[in-house]
């Protein structure tokens, strides 16, 4: 899901109804403890489901449950909220987590045990990117685990500030995200817990035809050294890969064995 980099042809997401801006909620929230008035009498349902495992516990991290984002609309100021939309929002709002932490969980797959072996999963490109990671058999020996997490919706990151630079040539091409999160993830390291930080922005699309809204995710690791090596990396094997013809060489190999 998304686009998390311009290396990765992968659709945008669709959903019926857009998340309230800036994420209120956080995704770990357990109680909805609020100063504003709250709505207790059944016409929000319960929580459903639970995402991304926990590096501090042997659990999972809690979606918000739709009572605890109308809560948290309220404490914004949202007080016209519709209670109705509350459940299709919190749908949306964990798809699109879902989303991300699926991206993350890619990058791990190809470079949580080092650049080299990173490569060796990306130098086909994308395209044949599960199979190189099947044959990596560490890459399934641990999951990353979410550590923590930071909404940030009014720091734009280097990328979008770039993408809002060109866009004063091509305004209508690149609308600002409307959303920033920071996810602190776990990566085992020699046995050893490590902190890495991913950077996701949240953008808009147009809409389907069927008027249906549709969002893009841009998530890659933040901009420290092996970050932008990780980048690096995997951006220029999948331009190679395909700008060379890989997939040809590798037919045009086969047919001469």
């Amino acid at each position: 899901m998304g686009w998390f980099w311009a290396d990765t042809p992968a659709a945008p997401a669709a959903a019926n109804t857009p998340p309230a801006s800036g994420c209120p909620v956080p995704h770990a929230a357990r109680a909805a403890a609020a100063p504003h008035p709250t709505v207790q009498d059944g016409q929000t349902p319960p929580p459903r489901g639970v995402v991304h495992p926990r590096s501090d516990a042997n659990e999972n991290w809690e979606y918000p449950s739709p009572q605890q984002m109308y809560n948290a609309l309220l404490r914004k100021g949202y007080q016209d909220t519709d209670i109705t939309a509350v459940e299709e929002m919190v749908a949306v709002h964990n798809f699109l987590n879902e989303g991300a932490w699926a991206e993350v969980v890619g990058w791990e797959q190809r470079f949580a045990h080092g650049l080299v072996k990173g490569w060796q999963t990306c130098k086909r490109g994308e395209e044949n990117g599960p199979e190189q990671i099947a044959k990596i058999k560490e890459a399934y020996e641990t999951e990353p685990t979410l550590i923590r997490f930071q909404g940030r919706p009014k720091e734009m990151t280097p990328k979008a500030a770039f993408w809002q630079l060109l866009g004063r040539v091509y305004p209508s091409k690149t609308e600002p995200p409307f959303d920033r999160h920071d996810w602190y993830v776990a990566r085992n390291v020699n046995g050893q817990p490590k902190e890495v930080r991913y950077v996701i922005d949240y953008y808009t699309g147009p809409p389907e035809p069927t008027g249906e809204p549709v969002f893009y995710l841009d998530v890659r690791p933040a901009l420290t050294p092996t970050g932008a090596a990780e980048r690096l990396i995997r951006w220029s094997s999948d331009v190679w890969w395909r700008a060379s013809g890989g997939a040809v060489r590798e037919a045009t190999a086969q047919g001469k064995a």
